[in-house]
């Protein structure tokens, strides 16, 4: 086989693997390409616990489809806190339509993206999040890209989440595969991966690579990840994230369900 034709298979495999997850979730139910975004669901999930009645310390980080087509290729993530006797949760988050992009604000933290219901990444309760909620605001103080938003492939909400749970000790938790910008580390190009169980080497997040217990093997090629979990067995594949074994839900409290899907 002539060298452009090798060239040109290798092509087109790379981009039916980059694509085909995105494209398959286009054709599929879960993504609504005509909704308005004004009248779309923001109701609660119910994940998150009444902060009327548990008094203990919270912290959570969600994930849930972003808006419109860009739900086929990742998920939006943020946090959201609550110190020990709090009536209200706060919700940490960046967005693309606010400058500065950081958002700080209390509110409902469960509640739907856009017609998007959550799942739960990480759910820390008692005092293990009392112990991690000074860090968490220090470090959401600390963002280096407060004034920036830049949707792909980054920095964006994603890479805030990402930032954070890097600058925490104790707060180690394994983002989804489709958090699209969660690899972008700025003017870096070494850093710890976010579950703190191993490292990843990435180029202003096009491309990049993770090798770590929780992550597993990740390649991140134009923001988009491929990889495979071998603790808990299961293939990342671009847009439609894990296929296989879910990850439990980090910290590990028993109200959260267990495990989460991504």
């Amino acid at each position: 086989m002539p060298h452009w034709r090798r060239w040109g298979a290798g092509l087109m495999l790379g981009l039916g693997l980059l694509l085909g997850g995105p494209l398959a979730m286009l054709a599929g139910p879960e993504i609504e390409l005509e909704g308005n975004w004004a009248t779309s669901d923001r109701s609660s999930a119910g994940l998150a616990p009444d902060p009327t009645l548990a008094r203990e310390a919270v912290v959570q980080i969600y994930a849930a489809r972003a808006f419109a087509w860009r739900g086929a290729f990742g998920t939006h993530t943020w946090l959201a806190i609550k110190p020990a006797g709090a009536q209200r949760y706060r919700v940490l988050q960046v967005t693309g339509w606010r400058r500065p992009a950081v958002s700080v604000r209390t509110g409902v933290p469960d509640r739907a993206w856009f017609g998007s219901l959550p799942a739960l990444v990480a759910d820390y309760r008692g005092e293990a999040a009392t112990a991690l909620i000074p860090a968490i605001e220090a470090a959401v103080e600390s963002y280096p890209f407060r004034d920036r938003y830049r949707v792909w492939p980054g920095p964006n909400s994603n890479t805030f989440v990402a930032w954070v749970i890097r600058q925490v000790p104790g707060l180690e938790v394994a983002l989804p595969p489709t958090a699209v910008g969660k690899d972008y580390l700025g003017e870096g190009f070494v850093a710890r991966a976010p579950s703190g169980s191993g490292y990843q080497a990435s180029l202003n997040g096009v491309l990049g690579v993770t090798l770590a217990w929780a992550e597993g093997f990740e390649v991140n090629l134009l923001g988009l990840t491929l990889g495979v979990d071998v603790t808990r067995p299961a293939l990342k594949l671009p847009g439609i994230g894990r296929v296989g074994m879910a990850r439990p839900v980090a910290g590990g409290d028993p109200a959260a369900g267990g495990e989460r899907g991504d």
